[in-house]
């Protein structure tokens, strides 16, 4: 079965299902979440996406991000999907939610109600090749700075999502 994502208004009250691609070709509304992970020296673990993913393959990007299933919390769905992409699973505390768009080259456009997830690990991920080139932490300085001096090296939700949350993450970390 092909993935969906939940359709919502402006006040991220579901309105429907489609079928993920086909809500990214017509640029619709839809729930989203975005995990940022920290470890013991706050640094953020960037994933870069690997080199089979259907856009914006080899960038860098935060810890991980996908869509919420229908009747997935949040936080079930930052935990299923770090798993899935990174190998590990790790307590998770929403800390905001906020609406982007980013239009692609490949005509997709991500247009999305992001509720944006922190979580503490200090271990090595094993990650999945099929989801993840290679991961890396950077002190958030760090990657705010490489972002002004790089950004053709990240993606654009990343670009957009770090700038709205830098100042609300400083906080909880």
């Amino acid at each position: 079965m092909k993935e969906q994502v939940i359709l919502v208004d402006q006040q991220d009250n579901p309105i429907g299902l489609m079928e993920k691609i086909e809500a990214h070709e017509k640029a619709l509304l839809h729930r989203a979440f975005s995990v940022f992970v920290f470890n013991d020296k706050n640094e953020l673990m960037l994933q870069q996406r690997a080199v089979e993913k259907y856009h914006s393959p080899l960038l860098w990007t935060n810890t991980c991000c996908s869509h919420q299933r229908d009747g997935e919390s949040n936080i079930e769905a930052g935990k299923r999907r770090l798993q899935e992409e990174m190998g590990f699973s790790c307590e998770l505390e929403e800390v905001f939610s906020f609406i982007y768009k980013a239009p692609f080259d490949n005509g997709l456009t991500e247009h999305e109600y992001d509720h944006v997830m922190i979580g503490r690990f200090n271990d090595e991920p094993i990650v999945n090749p099929e989801e993840v080139a290679s991961y890396k932490w950077m002190p958030l300085e760090e990657v705010k700075n490489d972002i002004e001096n790089h950004p053709e090296e990240y993606t654009a939700w990343f670009k957009i999502i770090f700038k709205e949350s830098y100042d609300k993450i400083s906080k909880y970390i």
